[in-house]
């Protein structure tokens, strides 16, 4: 396998799959970072032994959790070569996905697979903003009380799934639902 230099992966979006760390042998790292990062790279893609995921200087990595998770501050991710996707601050690259169940909101690469084409695309900063809103709708509930709902989950919904599809800002959103 080709030796990849550090730096190889600056500037992408990248979604790791968190591993048991004892349901693999790695017997040295390929690569340790300033940080305390420890890379691995297999023929088909990238282990990443960490304390710290999400913005990681030019990058956006993040770890989706096992269903049992493993009580560690380090964690150990997996992600395939062509899971790494090109990432910069001026083009519109993301789309919100929300899990209404579990009342969570992602943000999810414009060449990931699933993508439905439907999303609103935006730029990373415009994509951090409309989570933080989501994330508000979720946790707080002071927002509906000019609203003529019986039903909180609905009107949530209805709010949420605008700031998905639309463009429409959050004001003009409860504006129109008034």
């Amino acid at each position: 396998m080709k030796k990849l230099k550090p730096g190889s992966f600056k500037n992408t979006f990248c979604v790791f799959q968190e591993i048991d760390p004892t349901s693999i042998t790695i017997s040295k790292f390929d690569y340790t970072s300033q940080s305390g990062s420890s890379y691995f790279y297999s023929e088909t893609g990238i282990y990443r032994y960490s304390n710290h995921w999400g913005r990681l200087a030019n990058s956006k990595w993040r770890l989706e959790p096992l269903e049992q998770p493993v009580i560690s501050k380090y964690k150990l991710g997996f992600a395939h070569f062509n899971d790494f996707y090109p990432d910069n601050a001026t083009d519109e690259l993301y789309y919100l996905e929300v899990n209404f169940a579990s009342k969570t909101v992602n943000y999810q690469h414009k060449n990931n697979p699933n993508f439905d084409q439907k999303a609103i695309l935006r730029t990373g900063f415009e994509t951090t903003k409309k989570i933080k809103q989501i994330r508000n709708l979720f946790a707080l509930i002071s927002w509906a009380k000019y609203f003529d709902y019986e039903d909180i989950d609905v009107l949530r919904y209805q709010i949420i799934q605008k700031l998905i599809y639309t463009n429409q800002t959050l004001e003009d959103i409860k504006r129109d639902l008034l």
